[in-house]
């Protein structure tokens, strides 16, 4: 990934960003292969360097995690398009159209988890996550149903060993083209833009 100085997230940036979200694709290589695996996922983060989640056993990115211990997680959000006559002060009809976003890549170390009670732990740390309060029984790995339902899934902890985070949002314009390209964000109002205003004002 190319990451311009101007765009570069540091340690504390990409962690925060983190924090609230938890939706990504784990990439695995594997040995060998033609290409890699892709599994969009739920995720949970423990803001350090730990990363659990979950998956059907027969997904095809077993074989791969098995062949080759690391993975990427890739995460992406706040994205939107900046139109040509946005990001030019001078001829509109030659300007430069671009694409706001943050992403933060995880470098991972892979640990299959297949112990039914590590399994159930797993489980449990997402529904604290995702559902608090919900007032579903926590996961066993001994008791109906939970026990009968686990052996359909495998457990993975990721270990993150180095992350490349990057948030394009304009840090190499000038405040006046900030200012201009905030507004038509405010204007425009679209589904992300809300979210792309608040990376640009911020890290103006």
């Amino acid at each position: 990934m190319l990451i311009h100085p101007w765009d570069a997230g540091d340690d504390a940036e990409w962690r925060q960003w983190l924090e609230s979200h938890d939706f990504g694709q784990l990439v695995a290589g594997g040995r060998g292969r033609d290409l890699p695996v892709v599994v969009p996922t739920h995720f949970t983060f423990d803001g350090e360097a730990t990363v659990w989640l979950h998956l059907a056993r027969p997904n095809p990115v077993w074989p791969l995690l098995e062949e080759h211990p690391r993975a990427l997680l890739t995460v992406i959000g706040e994205y939107t398009f900046i139109p040509s006559d946005w990001n030019t002060a001078d001829d509109p009809a030659v300007g430069v159209p671009t694409s706001y976003y943050a992403t933060a890549q995880l470098a991972c170390d892979v640990r299959i988890v297949d112990d039914p009670a590590e399994k159930a732990e797993v489980l449990n740390r997402q529904l604290g996550h995702f559902e608090p309060g919900s007032g579903r029984t926590p996961v066993s790995s001994v008791d109906a149903p939970d026990r009968r339902l686990l052996p359909g899934i495998r457990g993975i902890e990721l270990t993150v060993t180095s992350v490349q985070a990057k948030f394009k949002y304009g840090g190499n314009k000038t405040p006046a083209d900030r200012g201009r390209i905030s507004g038509k964000l405010a204007a425009r109002d679209g589904p992300l833009d809300a979210a792309a205003l608040e990376h640009l004002q911020r890290r103006s």
